[in-house]
């Protein structure tokens, strides 16, 4: 897909050294955007493998965003992407479903503010414990509060209110971020209606440009695709803003030797009229660069992605969802058609 490859092209040439909390190294650009045009098949990257266990883990991931939970009790049966951020109940400080199903609402706010009453339907009254009922919930000594369903708000809004320009969905907590271990990456999104064309817009704060972002680009055009489908539009664009963009180039001496000779690369950069020239770049940075320490191997993930550069997209492939309700879907009901790719390119994801 032209627009990833653009997007990695631009921030590597354009992008500045930067260190970041996770001690690994980032080439990082400012407020990166594209669009997609979904009608032309599913935009999953052929320039690297994605299916297989990838594929599985990030259908894993979708549905459990769907479904709400704050914890990976389960998710993690299926797929270790989020083991490192939980505690041992697995239990996450921060959890994008919960936010999208579950929006804290204050039980009183400043004097002026508008809030939906407990008979609101999207509004659900939940016990500290186990979201039972209210009641049920001072019989055993538990104060209740309230949550509000965005993802449910947004499919009504698409049915009943669809030229809204208010259908967005947060998962963006300020207090919660302020003090979470991982607060929400890709924290926004909405839903924007152009005639019977449904489009989706992501916004994220940060964005690991190698591992992150395609998957982002999947996962949110196949959510764009279900509710789609199930709201009874035609499939039209996703959106994508990142306002981080980055590129993590290794950690230790190699992530330094960046701090130095990122104006060097760049003016190579710069000079790349032809794909294969790419590969001839990568070659010259190996052999330039101290070699990545054996605790670091992969860090640096600036010479696979010169070589994923260097490769031809292939067609997109299809999807198909099954006709179900969007909180009744599972893993079968989604199914990838006619993907091939490239061989598989290996990055370390730097926690």
């Amino acid at each position: 897909m032209q627009q990833y490859h653009d997007l990695v092209a631009g921030t590597l040439s354009e992008g500045t050294y930067k260190p970041n909390r996770t001690g690994v190294d980032s080439i990082a650009a400012f407020s990166k955007s594209y669009t997609v045009d979904l009608s032309k098949g599913f935009p999953l990257l052929t320039t690297k493998k994605l299916d297989g266990y990838r594929w599985e883990s990030l259908i894993h991931e979708l549905l459990w965003y769907i479904s709400g939970d704050e914890h990976i009790r389960d998710l993690r049966e299926k797929t270790g992407i989020w083991d490192a951020w939980a505690d041992e109940d697995g239990h996450l400080d921060t959890a994008y479903g919960r936010f999208w199903r579950r929006y804290p609402v204050p039980e009183t706010g400043l004097e002026g503010e508008a809030w939906p009453e407990d008979s609101n339907r999207w509004i659900t009254v939940e016990t500290s414990d186990s979201g039972e009922d209210a009641s049920e919930g001072e019989d055993g000594g538990d104060s209740p509060h309230r949550t509000f369903d965005q993802l449910a708000y947004a499919l009504d809004q698409l049915r009943e209110n669809p030229q809204s320009r208010r259908i967005v969905i947060n998962a963006w907590h300020p207090a919660n971020a302020a003090v979470s271990t991982l607060p929400p990456c890709h924290y926004t999104f909405v839903f924007n209606v152009q005639g019977d064309t449904l489009n989706l817009h992501l916004t994220q704060r940060s964005g690991d440009i190698a591992l992150g972002i395609p998957f982002n680009i999947a996962a949110y055009s196949l959510l764009a695709t279900a509710v789609a489908q199930r709201t009874g539009f035609t499939l039209g664009t996703f959106g994508h803003t990142v306002v981080d963009a980055h590129v993590y180039c290794g950690a230790g001496d190699r992530g330094a030797w960046y701090a130095d000779n990122l104006d060097r690369l760049q003016e190579r950069l710069r000079g790349v009229t032809a794909d294969e020239e790419y590969r001839r770049l990568r070659e010259w940075l190996l052999e330039t660069a101290p070699p990545e320490s054996a605790a670091n191997q992969h860090l640096d993930h600036v010479p696979n992605l010169l070589k994923q550069l260097a490769r031809n997209s292939r067609p997109r492939p299809q999807i198909q969802v099954a006709d179900v309700p969007l909180d009744e879907l599972t893993h079968d009901d989604i199914e990838l058609i006619g993907y091939e790719s490239a061989d598989s390119l290996e990055f370390a994801v730097a926690e």
